[in-house]
C-alpha cells in the first residue's frame, strides 16, 4: 500500500512537469503563428484543435488504452449534472475569459512585464487551494515553493528589473493579473473534474467549447479568418501538445498531488518556454537564466522530497 502511494505521488509530479514542458512550446510556436494570424483567432484555433483531437481519441480504442495508463483507485465513473456545472465554469474561466484578458493585456504592456505577471497564476492557484480547498503542505514544501517561484521570477525577467514598467502600463498589467486569477480559479475547479475516470472526455469538452466560444467571439468582432499555410503546422502543434495533452496531464497531476503543488510546478513552463525560444528562435538564454532555472529545479526537488 505504501509503495503504491509513493508511486502515485511520483507520477503526479512527472505529469505536472511534462504538462509544463508541453505548454512551454506554446509561446515559441504561437509567436511564429502570430506573424500572420490575429491573436484572438489563434487562441480559438488552438483550443478548438485540441478539443477536436481529444474528441476523436475519445471515440477510438486508443482512449481505453490511455485511460488504463492513467487509472487511479477511487475515480468516479459517471459525469453528473453537478459536474457539468463545474465544467461550464471551468470553460468560461479558463478557456474563454482568461485567454481574452491575456491577449488584450499583452497588447497594452511590455513583454518583460507580461513574463513576470504571468507567474501570478501559480500564486492564485496556491492561495485559492489554501483558502477554499484547505490544502496544506509541510514546512519543507513551502520552502520548495518559495525557491521555485524565486527562480521563476528571475527566469522570466532575466534579472532586468530596471526594465519593468509596472506603474506605467497599469491597464494591461491588470488584465494579465485578471487572466491569472481566472486561470487560478480554473485550476482549482478542475481538481473536482480530475476525479472523473474519463478525463479525456472532460479535457476534450473543455478545449472544444472554449475554442468554439473564442471562434464565435472572433467572428462577431469581424476578425479575418484567413490563415496562411505556414501558420497551420504551428497551430496544429500547439493545439495538440500545448493545449490538449498538456491539459490532460495537468488534470491527471491534479488527481495525484492536488491543486497547490500542481499549479506551482506548472510554473516551470516559463523555463521550458525560454529554452524552446533559444533553440527554435535563437532568442538569448543567459547564464543568469540558466542559474535561475537550476534554482527552479531545486525547488521542484524540495517540493517532491518533502511531500513524501
Amino acid at each position: 500500500m505504501k509503495a503504491d502511494c509513493v508511486l502515485s505521488h511520483h507520477w503526479g509530479y512527472v505529469s505536472a512537469i511534462t504538462s509544463a514542458l508541453l505548454f512551454g512550446i506554446n509561446s515559441t510556436f504561437n509567436k511564429i503563428a502570430l506573424q500572420n494570424v490575429n491573436p484572438t483567432l489563434v487562441a480559438g484555433m488552438i483550443y478548438f484543435i485540441g478539443g477536436v483531437l481529444l474528441l476523436g481519441i475519445h471515440f477510438t480504442p486508443l482512449s481505453k488504452k490511455i485511460l488504463s495508463m492513467l487509472k487511479t483507485p477511487g475515480t468516479e465513473e459517471k459525469i453528473l449534472k453537478k459536474d457539468l456545472r463545474v465544467l461550464a465554469l471551468v470553460i468560461v474561466c479558463g478557456s474563454v475569459i482568461a485567454p481574452l484578458l491575456l491577449l488584450n493585456g499583452l497588447n497594452q504592456t511590455t513583454a518583460i512585464n507580461a513574463s513576470l505577471l504571468l507567474n501570478a497564476e501559480s500564486l492564485f492557484t496556491a492561495f485559492l487551494a489554501f483558502v477554499f480547498l484547505s490544502e496544506r503542505g509541510k514546512r519543507g514544501e513551502y520552502l520548495g515553493i518559495l525557491v521555485l517561484l524565486v527562480g521563476v521570477v528571475f527566469v522570466a525577467t532575466n534579472g532586468e528589473f530596471q526594465r519593468l514598467t509596472l506603474a506605467e502600463s497599469i491597464p494591461g498589467n491588470l488584465l494579465i493579473i485578471g487572466a491569472c486569477l481566472f486561470w487560478g480559479i480554473d485550476n482549482n475547479l478542475s481538481r473536482f473534474l480530475s476525479k472523473k475516470k474519463d478525463i479525456i472526455l472532460v479535457t476534450a469538452l473543455k478545449c472544444f467549447f472554449g475554442g468554439l466560444a473564442l471562434l464565435i467571439i472572433s467572428f462577431l468582432l469581424g476578425i479575418n479568418f484567413s490563415i496562411s499555410l505556414t501558420s497551420i503546422p504551428y497551430l496544429l502543434s500547439v493545439g495538440a501538445f500545448s493545449i490538449a495533452f498538456s491539459i490532460l496531464l495537468f488534470l491527471f497531476a491534479l488527481r495525484k498531488i492536488d491543486s497547490m503543488r500542481t499549479g506551482v510546478i506548472y510554473s516551470t513552463s516559463s523555463l521550458f518556454g525560454v529554452v524552446f525560444a533559444f533553440v527554435v528562435l535563437r532568442e538569448p538564454f543567459s547564464p543568469f537564466q540558466m542559474t535561475a532555472g537550476l534554482v527552479m529545479v531545486l525547488g521542484v526537488y524540495a517540493l517532491y522530497r518533502y511531500a513524501k
